[in-house]
């Protein structure tokens, strides 16, 4: 593991001032690390990895700085656009440092999810012809990469990429950022919205915890797993998977339970509300105001009104958000017989009820009972 300050001191003394991105749990001690030590208008955590690049590009076109976006590999996708479209060197050639987090690299073992996207990481940064170098896990060694990934990023006025393995740049533990602004948690979240809604609904979860919650939940009640299903990557589409499947069945109750760091990641897709006739979908967001699996870095998601921006976008609504387990049981009554798509704005409060053991699950198996539940 390296020093964050050192790490910070060397990018700083090559001329970076400026950095966005959005936080990586395999980046989180660099991540914190800039929360505490770098002013506002010179660190966002942005609402996806495109629109990161994109503010990148904008803080260089008026200072002529190199500027730092840092990401999870699964976010290389969410950045493609603007990479090849507007930093690339046939448009405005932008330099810029990509500090990328590696999740899946080959022989580590990592969750499924993660595979794919880590087997064609470098590939990806050698289609785009982007320079890159894997960070060593030394103070010494790094310093001189990153020195050399600045100069080169400069020089060249493009994109070049540090990639960061599990454990060089991470926080020894991370932590369990917690506060009482709200009383419930999101486990308790989860079940008041099991114990309301009939047994035969179908749920939608979004990557990270919630994901593992309900599914932990269902063993605790001793209840199957037919009815949901596990959105363990993605990161901003659970809503458009519940579409998909509340589209597919107007009979069938369906309910996304979305985070507000995901919700913001694609907030794009809340429109399709205004276009799609699905009654029978709803919409929550457990909004704690954080990027809890990675860290705890905070979101706009307590700083938004998105009851207001679901009610403009053509989703039905309650008055505003919630925050106890009544006013959500009340609001989950009152949209059941919706005649659109119904929403709702959880509020819960930060950090985790207890440790959960890690999510070894069969996907097949999982999506083959969710696929017989709905095609009866």
């Amino acid at each position: 593991m390296i020093t964050p300050e050192k790490f910070l001191q060397t990018l700083q003394s090559e001329g970076v001032e400026f950095f966005t991105g959005v936080p990586d749990s395999y980046l989180n001690g660099i991540c914190n690390h800039l929360l505490e030590n770098v002013p506002e208008d010179k660190h966002v955590i942005a609402a996806n990895e495109g629109n990161a690049v994109g503010i990148a590009c904008g803080y260089y076109f008026s200072t002529n700085t190199v500027p730092l976006v840092y990401m999870q590999n699964s976010g290389l996708g969410n950045t493609l656009n603007p990479i090849i479209s507007l930093a690339d060197k046939y448009v405005y050639s932008v330099p810029m440092i990509l500090l990328i987090g590696w999740r899946g690299e080959p022989g580590t073992g990592d969750h499924p999810q993660h595979q794919t996207q880590g087997e064609v990481t470098p590939k990806i940064l050698e289609l785009l012809d982007i320079p890159y170098v894997i960070a060593e896990d030394d103070d010494a060694k790094l310093e001189e990469q990153t020195r050399w990934a600045v100069r080169e990023a400069r020089a060249g006025r493009k994109p070049v990429a540090i990639i960061g393995r599990k454990g060089v740049f991470a926080g020894a533990k991370k932590a369990n950022k917690t506060d009482s602004k709200y009383p419930m948690s999101r486990e308790e979240a989860i079940e008041v919205v099991l114990d309301t809604l009939g047994k035969d609904t179908i749920y939608i979860a979004t990557t990270g915890r919630a994901t593992r919650e309900i599914y932990f939940l269902r063993e605790r009640r001793g209840e199957g797993h037919e009815h949901d299903f596990l959105n363990v990557g993605s990161m901003g589409h659970a809503s458009s998977v519940a579409l998909g499947i509340a589209l597919s069945d107007k009979n069938k109750k369906v309910v996304c339970l979305d985070g507000d760091s995901a919700a913001l990641m694609h907030m794009g897709a809340f429109t399709m509300a205004s276009k799609a006739d699905v009654p029978n979908m709803i919409h929550i967001v457990l909004n704690n105001g954080a990027h809890e699996s990675v860290g705890g870095q905070p979101s706009a998601g307590h700083l938004v009104d998105f009851t207001e921006i679901a009610k403009g976008s053509g989703y039905q609504t309650v008055d505003g958000a919630v925050s106890s387990a009544k006013e959500l049981k009340q609001a989950l009554q009152q949209l059941e017989s919706a005649d659109k798509a119904g929403f709702i704005d959880v509020r819960i409060h930060k950090g985790l009820k207890g440790e959960l053991p890690p999510l070894h699950i069969s996907h097949e198996g999982l999506i083959r009972e969710l696929m017989n539940e709905l095609q009866k």
